[in-house]
């Protein structure tokens, strides 16, 4: 067991090194293809965009690291999106009936699909992909199709106000929620047990691990950060879009894999998550200064993606490394 640990710490340590001289190598790049690109008033809009998706990723890197993975995250988004723009009206007074209905309805299909995963034994990515459908469809008949609302001004300024005109808010609470779990995952039991499912669900459960508990803890966890970035999002387009949250499935898996965490789970962390995020923001950032049409940045941004994951030499895809538990 000690020899496993140890080892599952040295790839830790090893994904953590390449994912940060990645992102260390992209800032020179980028500035010698568009000059201007590391000024400060840039960044600071790199590191918002960065926000919002490392916020959607927090959750699902605690859904890979237990082996599975939620599709549903975009549907999320634009569901919380639609409904919190409506909800607040423009009107501060709303935002706490908002962020609490936002929440519910995070925490109600994030159970939902903790459940399917669990009792119903749907694999992780039919259930969040019909799960997600089923939300898109909701909001789409909520919205009628034109979305109404907008933002309150509390919302607003933590989408896009500054702390002494320096940072922004959003990256302020981002820093937050990182502390947070990468605390969570690296002190706590409930991180320990996280990783315990995704390394050999039988040892989580002579461990005594709650298996059910905690799978469905992990896609709660999810869906509720999703439903927070949908009510950022308005904070800061000041409206609501019935595609809020496409971008986002794909960009936080993108995110959570280049950051190091393996898909197949068990081993990684949010520290590289976060590199993930900044590095996945900066490529769309790049691509879109440059001018390249959505269907080559699509194009462009799926080999980055393949080429940035094949820098860990197909470990992160590698076949699930087993615990033997000794008596």
């Amino acid at each position: 067991m000690e020899k496993i640990l140890t080892s599952m710490k040295q790839e830790k340590s090893r994904s953590l090194f390449i994912v940060y001289g990645i992102l260390i190598i992209l800032l020179p790049i980028s500035e010698l293809i568009s000059p201007g690109f590391l000024a400060l008033s840039h960044m600071d809009s790199v590191l918002r965009q960065a926000a919002f998706l490392g916020i959607v990723a927090i959750g699902q890197t605690f859904v890979i690291l237990t082996g599975g993975i939620d599709i549903s995250v975009a549907s999320v988004i634009t569901l919380a999106n639609v409904v919190s723009a409506q909800v607040m009206s423009g009107q501060d007074s709303n935002v706490l009936f908002a962020i609490a209905l936002i929440l519910a309805i995070g925490l109600i299909v994030g159970l939902v699909n903790g459940l399917g995963v669990f009792f119903l034994r749907i694999p992780s990515m039919i259930m969040t992909l019909a799960m997600g459908g089923v939300v898109q469809g909701i909001a789409l008949i909520y919205s009628k199709g034109a979305p109404k609302g907008n933002t309150a001004p509390f919302i607003k300024y933590i989408s896009t106000g500054k702390i002494g005109g320096a940072i922004s808010v959003v990256v302020v609470l981002w820093i937050a929620l990182s502390i947070i779990t990468i605390v969570t995952l690296r002190k706590t039991i409930f991180g320990r047990s996280t990783y315990m499912i995704g390394t050999n669900l039988e040892a989580a459960r002579y461990s005594g691990t709650n298996i059910a508990m905690q799978t469905i803890s992990v896609y709660v966890i999810s869906s509720v950060m999703a439903a927070i970035v949908g009510i950022l999002l308005v904070g800061y387009t000041n409206t609501s879009f019935t595609t809020a949250g496409d971008i986002y499935t794909m960009n936080s898996i993108a995110a959570v894999v280049i950051g190091g965490t393996s898909i197949m789970g068990g081993l990684g962390g949010y520290g590289g998550t976060i590199a993930g995020s900044i590095i996945m923001t900066m490529i769309v950032s790049l691509l879109t200064i440059i001018r390249i049409p959505d269907s080559g940045r699509d194009i462009a941004q799926g080999v980055i993606i393949i080429l940035l994951v094949l820098a860990y030499s197909g470990r992160i895809f590698s076949k699930k490394r087993r615990v033997t538990i000794k008596s």
